[in-house]
């Protein structure tokens, strides 16, 4: 009541009385009161009509009411409102009556003070609440007793059955009053009970118990519940006993358990699958985790249920996640992919299907969710996706393969005879010559690159120097890249040799050297250096994908803007990229990886955001002599024979024409395979090799080659395509011809080939 105004009705028509307690009142500080006085009974009944009072001050001398009979109209009116009785010293046995016909309290006029008065009337309050409490919680207590099936009854210390209330079926309360159980029930059954309730009597410690009991030759099962009687001393003096009569649910217990056992076979069953089988409740919260999901996600059943879902199994909501939910509960049933969570902070790629489970009255209560982990699939099929893309370009890179290098023969051969149609030019042009010459080499090399990649034929490995490829890309990258960019090149006179493609190697430089410019962002330095490394077993056992032994170590710096370190594990991974769209594919390290690799070597990174980037690629060192390559042996001149050149590109019978008369070599030449026919048999005695193109118009090639074949089986020929199919190879090799000269060729190639078939 602290802090509650109280609401008081004073029942009082002598003035001065009222006057000392409105004093009375004013002087406690504790309680505000909130005083409605009236002089007559009916003034006050009419109030109590209208009004609700927390307390009555009531005179017993009225004018219109006297003695006990104004306490009790007052109390029928307002029966749950507490009513303490004001009276003279003289009239105390009266209010004590009144007390016993339901006043809360009463005060002697001449003894009140504001304290006593502010303590009866909160007494007053409390006492009458806890009595309509009581009474409230007894009404309940009967109604629920009359309502429900539960039979109660008290039995003293010798068992006799003392109050009954709401008996069994087959019994009624005069036939149990007075009576002990052996009277009432069979032997069997009064032991048992007599045997349970004398262990309460004795121990004063209650217990619960099913038991079944035979009335009228029907047995019946109940819920037995035995509590300690005691008397106000705290005195065991008998027994109190409530029943529930459970008969149904003791026949539908055989019924239960057999459900049980098939819900266990059942959940055996979950367990063993390998799928993820977890069931969580609207509120997202997991009740049934299998052994499948402990095993795909590392949480054991006892830490996953009781957890959040989403919490549990994802980084973060996503909308895939919403739009899921959304559709399970609407359409009852959602499949797809996941991205999961494992305890580990491992993701993994789910085939995920969402059934919504109800209750009997058809109102969702639950989702069950079935997880296939299919991260493994996903790779493989990746992989396949990939091999089948690998196809597709090959495809496509030989059909395109024979145009390109027709395209680039000439340009490779003009290059390499413009220096010698004019020998004073000025050192720059010679420079750019070089370079034309250099870069027409690589654009054929890549062709045939593309082509074995997509074979998956390894490139050809040769023994190389990486001396003269850093030096060549070195001017490269001087030629092409921004002036602000400054390329600086270290390499020792004694570094060792490698084994590899050059072509590959060179791919690898450039990429990085490419992403090296990407990260200046506006000048900077860019070092390419190269040195020898003997990797003893402490560093091999550090680094796992080292070898002992030799080992040739490029490194490629830059002054760039580094890597972020929350990406510096992903750099490798395809199609990771951190450029805008179309500005780079993510494949460029990846293959940089791949190609070193498939090389024996590997690959090292250091970065720090604003500190630049280093590279360091290990390559495995061989011993030897770097190998001359057919292209870097001197040329070789002719002594005037005549070559027939058979091709229906017009650039190439040019430069074909010009490279060999530059030589000392002379030339007929021939657009298809017609004409080719026709000018060997005119001038069969003085050919002396023909150059055979076998992608023709008219008359094909290989058509031609036999029919030249025909006409002198010794006929000297050079077959030359720019598609290098192994089903042309093989069919060139088929009919008798075993040199073989792929387009785009260098007038090196091209002479070495004349002087093969010539000797």
């Amino acid at each position: 009541m602290a802090g509650k105004n109280i609401k008081v009705l004073l029942v009082e028509d002598n003035p001065g009385d009222v006057f000392l307690l409105q004093e009375f009142l004013k002087e406690v500080t504790t309680v505000v009161v909130d005083l409605i006085r009236v002089v007559r009974l009916s003034e006050a009944l009419d109030c109590l009509a209208k009004e609700i009072f927390d307390v009555i001050l009531l005179d017993l001398s009225l004018p219109d009411g006297q003695g006990l009979e104004t306490f009790v109209i007052t109390h029928n009116q307002a029966k749950a409102t507490p009513i303490i009785v004001l009276t003279g010293i003289d009239d105390e046995t009266l209010a004590i009556t009144a007390m016993q016909q339901g006043a809360q309290d009463y005060l002697l006029k001449g003894q009140v003070t504001g304290d006593l008065l502010v303590r009866s009337m909160r007494y007053a309050i409390e006492r009458q609440r806890a009595d309509n409490a009581l009474r409230q919680s007894e009404e309940r207590f009967r109604v629920a007793l009359k309502n429900s099936p539960i039979f109660v009854y008290n039995q003293d210390m010798e068992l006799r059955y003392t109050w009954v209330y709401n008996p069994s079926d087959g019994l009624t309360v005069e036939e149990m009053l007075g009576k002990q159980d052996l009277d009432i029930i069979p032997v069997e059954d009064a032991q048992h009970l007599i045997t349970i309730k004398r262990g309460v009597l004795t121990t004063g410690i209650g217990t619960r118990e099913e038991v079944s009991i035979t009335i009228k030759d029907t047995t019946r099962y109940y819920d037995l519940t035995v509590e300690p009687l005691r008397n106000e001393s705290q005195e065991v003096v008998g027994v109190t006993c409530a029943s529930i009569d459970i008969s149904e649910k003791q026949a539908a217990l055989r019924e239960r358990k057999l459900a049980e056992e098939k819900i266990r076979e059942q959940a055996a069953l979950l367990d063993v699958t390998t799928d993820a089988i977890c069931v969580r409740d609207l509120n997202n919260q997991i009740i049934f985790w299998n052994k499948g999901a402990e095993t795909l996600f590392g949480w054991q059943a006892t830490e996953a249920c009781g957890k959040n879902a989403n919490e549990l199994l994802f980084d973060e909501p996503s909308p895939e996640l919403e739009a899921a939910l959304l559709q399970v509960i609407s359409k009852g049933k959602w499949q797809g992919e996941l991205i999961k969570l494992t305890k580990m902070g491992k993701e993994i790629l789910v085939a995920s299907r969402w059934s919504l489970v109800c209750d009997e009255q058809g109102k969702p209560k639950s989702i069950l969710t079935v997880d296939t982990d299919i991260t493994d699939k996903k790779l493989l099929e990746a992989q396949l996706f990939r091999a089948q893309r690998l196809e597709s370009i090959g495809t496509l890179a030989s059909g395109i393969a024979h145009d390109l290098n027709n395209i680039l023969t000439p340009i490779l051969a003009g290059a390499q005879l413009l220096p010698l149609k004019f020998p004073d030019i000025d050192e720059r042009t010679r420079h750019l010559l070089e370079i034309l010459e250099i870069n027409a080499k690589r654009g054929a090399d890549l062709v045939k690159q593309v082509l074995s990649f997509a074979r998956g034929v390894e490139g050809k490995r040769i023994s190389l120097q990486l001396r003269h490829l850093i030096v060549e890309l070195a001017k490269i990258l001087k030629e092409t890249f921004p002036k602000s960019i400054e390329v600086s090149t270290d390499v020792p006179q004694d570094l060792w040799m490698v084994s590899g493609d050059s072509t590959q190697l060179h791919q690898v430089l450039m990429n990085l050297c490419v992403n090296a410019r990407d990260a200046i962002p506006s000048s900077g330095i860019l070092s390419i250096s190269a040195k020898n490394l003997l990797i003893d077993e402490n560093y091999a056992r550090m680094n796992l994908e080292a070898k002992e032994g030799p080992y040739t170590v490029i490194t490629v710096l830059d002054t760039g803007v580094g890597i972020p370190r929350e990406i510096l594990d992903r750099i490798f991974e395809p199609f990771f990229t951190t450029k805008d769209v179309g500005q780079g594919t993510g494949l460029g390290l990846s293959t940089v990886l791949g190609i070193i690799k498939s090389h024996g070597g590997f690959v090292n990174v250091y970065s720090e955001p604003g500190n630049g980037t280093s590279f360091k690629v290990y390559l495995p060192a061989v011993e030897g002599m770097e190998t001359i390559t057919p292209e870097e042996l001197p040329p070789q001149r002719g002594h005037g024979e005549l070559i027939l050149v058979v091709d229906d590109e017009v650039a190439i019978q040019e430069i074909t024409r010009t490279s060999l008369e530059a030589h000392n070599y002379k030339t007929l030449i021939a657009s298809d395979g017609m004409e080719a026919i026709a000018l060997y048999a005119q001038y069969r005695d003085k050919i002396s090799a023909v150059l055979m193109d076998i992608m023709l118009p008219s008359l094909d090639g290989l058509t031609a080659i036999r029919t030249l074949l025909k006409i002198n089986p010794q006929v000297r020929i050079i077959a030359s395509s720019g598609l290098t199919s192994g089903n042309k190879l093989s069919a060139v090799a088929a009919i008798g011809v075993n040199t073989f000269l792929s387009k785009p060729y260098t007038v090196n190639e091209l002479l070495l080939s004349l002087q093969k078939v010539l000797s």
